[in-house]
C-alpha cells in the first residue's frame, strides 16, 4: 500500500508523511473514526473524509496495478505485445480505457465473427473497410464447403467488421462520451403490469438526461427495473452515435459502404450500445447511492445535533479516557 503515498499525497494535495502515516495505521488495523479521533498526532489531525479518500484511492490504484499487471501477462503470452501497445498501456489512467484496450485479446465465447474468420472470410471483411471506389467486391471467391453462398460469405464478413467495431478503443471512447454528454435514461411500463406497479406511475413513460437525472428518481426507476415493472434504456440518439462511428470506419467512395454500414449498425445495436448502457447503469447506480446516502447522513447529522430535552440543562461525560 505505501508503493502508492507519493500518487495520493499529489492528489489530494496532503504530505506524504501524513499518507504514509495513515496508510500504516489502516494496516494495523485501525478504523477510519479511531484514527481521526485518537491518532491526530501521528496523522496531522486528518478528519474522516480526508482519511476515507486516502483509503478509496490507494484501494483503487492497487486494484489498478494488478489488473494491468494481469493484462499485459495476457497479452505478451499470446505474443501479441508491442511497443506501442505498451505505451498506450502505460498511459491510461481508468480501468475502464484499460479494459477497451485489452478487449480484443480478451479470451472470449465463441463469437459470430470467430466462426467467420474460421470460414476464411476475414481477406473479405478487411477488404470490404479498405475497398476503393473502382474496386469491386466478389463475395463468390470466398464460397467453400462452410459458406453456403455469396450472401453467407457477405454476412459472415459484416460480423467480422461488427467486431473489430466494438473492440476498437477509439470508438469506445467515442462513445462513451457520447453518452455521458446526451445519453437519456427512458424508462416504460411493461406490459399488463399497470395495476401491480402504482407505485411507479410516474415512470411509466419516463425519460430525462443521464447528466440531469437525480439520484431519487435514478434509484427509483431501477427498482422498478429490478421488480420486473419497467423496462429501462440508456443511450444516446442512435443516429448521431452511428455517424460518429461512421466517421472513423467509412471510407470516400467505398464501393462496400453500405455493407459497412450495416456492420455498424450491427455493431452498435448488438455489443456496443448493450456494453455501454450495462456500464452506465452501474456507474449512475453508484453515484445515486452516493448522493442518496449524503442525504440521509446530512438528515441524521441535522437529528443528532438538534436539542433532546429542548431547553433543559444536560451534564454528559466524554469518555475520551487518553486525555
Amino acid at each position: 500500500m505505501l508503493d502508492y503515498t507519493k500518487s495520493v499525497s499529489e492528489k489530494f494535495s496532503i504530505p506524504e508523511k501524513q499518507v504514509t502515516a495513515v496508510l500504516e495505521l489502516l494496516a494495523e488495523g485501525a478504523t477510519i473514526p479511531f484514527i481521526a479521533r485518537y491518532r491526530k498526532d501521528k496523522t496531522g489531525a486528518l478528519d474522516e473524509v480526508q482519511i476515507q479518500q486516502i483509503q478509496e484511492e490507494t484501494k483503487f490504484l492497487q486494484e489498478f496495478s494488478e489488473r494491468k499487471q494481469s493484462i499485459e501477462k495476457t497479452i505478451t503470452e499470446q505474443g501479441k505485445m508491442t511497443d506501442l501497445l505498451q505505451q498506450k498501456i502505460n498511459t491510461v489512467t481508468t480501468l475502464s480505457e484499460l479494459e477497451d484496450i485489452y478487449l480484443p485479446y480478451k479470451p472470449k465465447r465463441k463469437t459470430k465473427a470467430q466462426t467467420a474468420r474460421e470460414n476464411g472470410l476475414e481477406p473479405l471483411a478487411l477488404f470490404l473497410l479498405g475497398s476503393e471506389n473502382s474496386q469491386t467486391v466478389n463475395a463468390a471467391d470466398f464460397i467453400n464447403d462452410k459458406v453456403a453462398d455469396a450472401d453467407a460469405a457477405l454476412q459472415g464478413a459484416r460480423d467480422i467488421i461488427a467486431e473489430l467495431v466494438n473492440e476498437d478503443a477509439e470508438v469506445r471512447a467515442k462513445m462513451r462520451k457520447l453518452f455521458e454528454q446526451s445519453a437519456t435514461v427512458q424508462s416504460k411500463i411493461l406490459s399488463s403490469k399497470e395495476e401491480e406497479a402504482a407505485k411507479y406511475k410516474d415512470y411509466f413513460d419516463f425519460s430525462e438526461p443521464v447528466s440531469k437525472i437525480p439520484s431519487h428518481r435514478m434509484l427509483a426507476i431501477l427498482r422498478g427495473f429490478m421488480e420486473g415493472f419497467l423496462k429501462m434504456s440508456i443511450a444516446p440518439e442512435e443516429e448521431v452515435a452511428l455517424l460518429k462511428i461512421e466517421d472513423q470506419f467509412m471510407k470516400q467512395g467505398n464501393a462496400s459502404a453500405e455493407h459497412v454500414k450495416k456492420a455498424i449498425k450491427d455493431a452498435y445495436r448488438r455489443l456496443l450500445q448493450p456494453s455501454l448502457e450495462s456500464e452506465f447503469r452501474m456507474a449512475l447506480k453508484t453515484k445515486s447511492d452516493e448522493e442518496a446516502i449524503s442525504v440521509f447522513a446530512e438528515n441524521l447529522r441535522q437529528l443528532l445535533l438538534s436539542s433532546p430535552l429542548g431547553s433543559k440543562r444536560i451534564l454528559a461525560i466524554d469518555p475520551g479516557y487518553r486525555t
